[in-house]
């Protein structure tokens, strides 16, 4: 079956689901954009390693964590009269979480040199924590360099990647930096209703332009997957809609026949 909206799903965005839909969209556009670029360039797959803390793990929904809590009552070996002070109780340690998020980089097949990243937000990438400054000091050293950036956001929880006297209230954004015209970049601010935008990729200049179309790869994904096997479209998306969104994307459901 199709996705039932006409830009992102917002179930989707499921801390359990969204590590997969991560991964299906990231490798789909890195199979969609090689063939646009070669033979001067191609489209890696990198990955960037991190320790999460327990709190962290927990709110980006990595799977058979358990977090420090104590034991109940029940559960506490028993004192024994010989010595009940030297009784130990069984209690579980908070563990860090490895962290592997992937992302994409376009390089010059002369030279090996890096001329466009592009990065798919990830939850940890939106919280404050250690997710969050490691991609930040990256996203520093590309801005600092020669290399473009396009950095995709289709997470509506979390704060968005500071831009400067950034104003714009948008459920998703999709940002283009060319590093020959910073600090001025273009950003693509939409909405939970809104189609999501077709964009050019930043290449070198007089390299042709491919058009990226995150829209229709999101939905072959979709289809690829079996994501409407799994989701339950009369249930509320977590995170949950803000009012306007919850009426707008309550009647398209019903109207689709996805909801009672």
């Amino acid at each position: 079956m199709p996705a039932p909206f006409p830009g992102m799903d917002p179930y989707l965005e499921h801390p359990d689901l969204w590590p997969e839909v991560h991964h299906r969209l990231i490798t789909a556009i890195a199979d969609a954009l090689a063939p646009q670029v070669r033979p001067k360039y191609r489209v890696a797959i990198e990955k960037r390693t991190y320790l999460l803390d327990a709190e962290d793990v927990v709110w980006v929904g990595v799977p058979d964590v358990t977090v420090g809590v104590g034991k109940a009552a029940s559960d506490v070996l028993p004192h024994t009269p010989s010595s009940p002070e030297h009784q130990p109780l069984t209690v579980t340690v908070p563990m860090p979480e490895e962290v592997r998020e992937s992302f994409l980089e376009i390089r010059e097949i002369a030279t090996g040199e890096v001329v466009t990243v592009i990065k798919l937000l990830c939850p940890s990438n939106k919280r404050a924590g250690e997710g969050r400054r490691v991609y930040e000091l990256k996203r520093r050293h590309v801005l600092s360099s020669l290399t473009h950036l396009v950095e995709i956001n289709l997470l509506r929880a979390g704060a968005a990647l500071p831009l400067t006297g950034d104003t714009v209230q948008a459920d998703y954004r999709i940002l283009v930096s060319r590093s020959d015209e910073r600090p001025r970049a273009q950003l693509y601010a939409f909405q939970l209703p809104d189609a999501i935008p077709v964009f050019p990729l930043p290449l070198p200049a007089g390299a042709a332009q491919p058009q990226v179309d995150i829209q229709r790869l999101l939905g072959e994904v979709y289809e690829r997957a079996g994501f409407d096997l799994v989701l339950d479209y009369g249930r509320e998306p977590v995170p949950a809609l803000h009012p306007e969104n919850y009426a707008w994307a309550d009647a398209l459901l019903r109207e689709k026949g996805l909801r009672a």
